[in-house]
């Protein structure tokens, strides 16, 4: 058995939490998924949502540019209150990613320093794609809790990092 390329696991495991944004869509309410919750800092899914959709879409933006900078954002806020196209961006999120080519694993990015707008620092699609895996669950999370506010409960293992369930799986195996 061989190993997977880095790249295409990071894609894949991408792909996974993507979909499961999909799956909860598919099921919220579009009144849940617009609502502004003042204890969530007045924030909504559908926010969370779009700032998901607008990170993935400047990695997008810097495989062809070279650039990537993910304080320049569309900010649609028509995202963020149709849970549908949400979702349809998302779908085709999780195509674009599918059809990345191997030929992106050695590809450079300067990615724009947050702390340091006028500087760079080099970056690879391996290591933006594990940063969009750990910021996709970090929102998810907050969308699970907000979610449970609006007394609905998303899928058992959405918001919850693919390392974590892996862990919670060994755990479950070595106490039988």
């Amino acid at each position: 058995m061989t190993d997977i390329p880095a790249v295409r696991a990071a894609v894949e495991a991408n792909v996974i939490v993507i979909r499961q944004g999909i799956e909860l869509l598919a099921v919220l309410s579009a009144d849940r998924y617009a609502r502004r919750l003042p204890v969530a800092y007045n924030a909504s899914i559908g926010g969370h949502l779009r700032h998901i959709i607008d990170h993935y879409e400047s990695f997008f933006a810097a495989l062809e540019s070279g650039d990537l900078d993910y304080e320049n954002r569309a900010c649609s806020t028509e995202i963020e209150t149709d849970a549908r196209l949400a979702a349809r961006i998302l779908g085709s999120i999780a195509d674009r990613l599918l059809a990345l080519g191997e030929d992106t694993e050695s590809l450079s990015l300067a990615y724009r320093v947050e702390t340091s707008p006028s500087r760079h620092s080099s970056s690879s699609v391996l290591r933006e794609l594990e940063f969009l895996l750990s910021h996709t669950v970090h929102h998810y999370a907050l969308v699970a809790v907000m979610c449970r506010l609006q007394h609905h409960e998303p899928e058992e293992s959405f918001g919850i990092a693919p390392s974590t369930l892996r862990y919670q799986q060994t755990q479950a195996i070595c106490a039988r």
